[in-house]
């Protein structure tokens, strides 16, 4: 089970860098999401054959990715890192995903799922340097 601060940092945000790997070239990009706490999963839209990602992920399912607050501010610093698989998205997920962008509806986007296998949260809000780990169970 993810940590509550870590639930509440991922769910008041929208955006995720989401990081592939092909041939030991890596490549990033950024991504709307929704988050499903109970299973520690994103949600995401992506077309798998025009995007260099999506057709990366595909061949490679383990994923990376970040979720971070941009802030001068040290004190207010506040981001996480996963790692996670990546696959089609299921019908509550995808549920979910246009739950949270009802207008994404309209473009009928091809939704993935990305489920967090390892996440490190750093929250310098609850003390310099603080960081909290979740690790999910199989």
């Amino acid at each position: 089970m993810l940590d509550s601060a870590i639930s509440t940092f991922i769910t008041k945000h929208h955006l995720l860098t989401l990081a592939t790997c092909k041939d030991n070239l890596p490549y990033c990009t950024s991504c709307f999401y929704a988050f499903l706490d109970e299973s520690a999963t994103f949600v995401i839209a992506t077309d798998i054959h025009k995007t260099r990602h999506g057709k990366e992920a595909l061949e490679n399912a383990h994923v990376a990715g970040t979720v971070a607050l941009e802030t001068k501010i040290v004190g207010k610093i506040q981001g996480a890192q996963f790692t996670g698989i990546f696959k089609e998205a299921s019908e509550s997920e995808r549920k979910a995903y246009f739950k949270r962008f009802p207008y994404a509806l309209a473009m009928l986007p091809t939704l993935w799922s990305i489920e967090v296998t390892y996440l490190k949260f750093t929250d310098n809000t609850l003390g310099f340097g603080k960081k909290l780990e979740f690790i999910a169970s199989n």
